[in-house]
């Protein structure tokens, strides 16, 4: 790791903690439930046989005692199609799969959170602690991948959650999935802020061989006590660091993303993200900036006046500066970067870094998409695929 003096730009978390601001939750990312758009009566508490009990989450062996905090609970699902179509031109994929809904990562400017209002439930902190598996997701993809309309074109793996949240633990769907595609030659990637992709290392190694696969690792500080207030239930920015070393040596193409730079919470990060994602063997980086479309917006800011009361105002107007006056821009072009002074100056922030650590020198990796061998239908159909058992509380 490069010998870098952090002193200059460490940050305080939680510094601060007036008494008009709400309690934070030990190993939870967002403070309270949020209302959502499509709430018009009253929430009620979940049929106790529709969820199972997850074991608490380890994060980023940092071993922290959450249990005072709610309770992760995983609801099995049965689905009929898993992949997904993208038409936007600022996301670099057309095609995407998530074998999990919510994420117990918690991070509060997650920008998937408003996809929980679809199930009726709570963007806060519903997201992270009502989870749902989708128990046939392998064999949903593969009858996906076996229809002559199928269009080859890289898969990528958690454009909404995180694929390698703890839960993937017991579930163990992304590794279904990968197995899946190395069996079909289906070229891939995926992005994860959790070391449990070193788990997986056979499968990308042997994807990694036939240019099949790219990894992309997000980093959003180095700083550890930091990472737990962002996103409590992530691995430890060592540990995601250390994941890329291992990728690295095992041949997997690494890419590193500093997203999202939170103006004076952790853009001060940028540059050092990139320097020791670079010694670890990244050959790519990117960044975005935080957004905050529909709900995260209360989310964040609930989080925000919690643990950096200090500065929550200040930030909230740097964003407002980068969103031409606003909270939030959903336009496209516009809304991973930002516009105006301060996004400028972040940009060539970047620029300056990724080309001082040889970032981005290299064109990104063209996957092959003519391997591709339509996989084999067993002859019991995906609906009948029997339910993944109940989990129980793990001690």
């Amino acid at each position: 790791m490069a010998n870098i003096d952090r002193s200059s730009f460490a940050v305080s978390a939680g510094s601060g903690s007036p008494a008009t601001a709400p309690a934070a939750l030990r190993g939870r990312g967002a403070v309270t439930n949020v209302g959502h758009r499509y709430q018009s009566d009253t929430r009620v508490a979940p049929l106790e046989n529709e969820w199972s009990t997850e074991a608490a989450a380890e994060p980023g062996s940092e071993g922290d005692d959450v249990s005072s905090s709610p309770v992760t609970l995983v609801r099995p699902e049965q689905i009929r199609t898993l992949l997904s179509r993208n038409d936007s031109p600022d996301i670099p994929f057309e095609l995407a799969v998530n074998p999990y809904r919510g994420c117990e990562h918690g991070c509060s400017y997650c920008y998937a959170r408003p996809t929980h209002a679809y199930l009726g439930l709570s963007p806060g902190l519903d997201f992270e602690t009502r989870l749902t598996a989708k128990v046939n997701a392998v064999e949903a993809l593969r009858t996906e991948l076996a229809k002559p309309s199928h269009r080859v074109s890289p898969i990528n793996l958690g454009s909404a959650t995180d694929i390698y949240q703890p839960i993937e633990r017991h579930w163990r769907l992304t590794r279904g999935l990968l197995e899946l595609l190395l069996e079909t030659r289906h070229p891939l990637t995926l992005v994860t802020k959790n070391a449990l992709v070193e788990r997986d290392v056979d499968l990308l190694a042997a994807l990694a061989e036939r240019n099949l696969v790219v990894v992309y690792v997000s980093i959003t500080t180095l700083d550890a006590d930091m990472a737990r207030t962002l996103e409590p239930r992530a691995s430890a920015p060592w540990r995601r660091l250390q994941a890329v070393r291992a990728l690295t040596a095992a041949g997997v193409p690494v890419g590193v993303l500093a997203a999202p730079m939170i103006p004076f919470i952790n853009d001060a990060f940028l540059e050092t993200i990139l320097a020791e994602a670079a010694e670890a063997g990244a050959r790519w980086g990117s960044y975005t900036v935080v957004r905050l479309p529909w709900e995260v917006q209360a989310v964040f800011e609930q989080w925000l006046r919690t643990h950096f009361p200090d500065r929550a105002e200040r930030v909230l107007h740097r964003i407002e500066d980068l969103r031409g006056g606003r909270r939030n821009d959903p336009r496209f072009g516009t809304r991973m970067r930002g516009t105006g002074l301060w996004a400028d100056l972040l940009r060539q922030r970047f620029l300056v870094a990724a080309r001082k650590h040889g970032l981005n020198l290299a064109p990104r990796v063209q996957l092959d998409c003519q391997q591709f061998v339509p996989p084999v239908i067993p002859i019991r159909s995906v609906r009948n695929t029997p339910t993944s058992p109940q989990l129980s509380l793990f001690v």
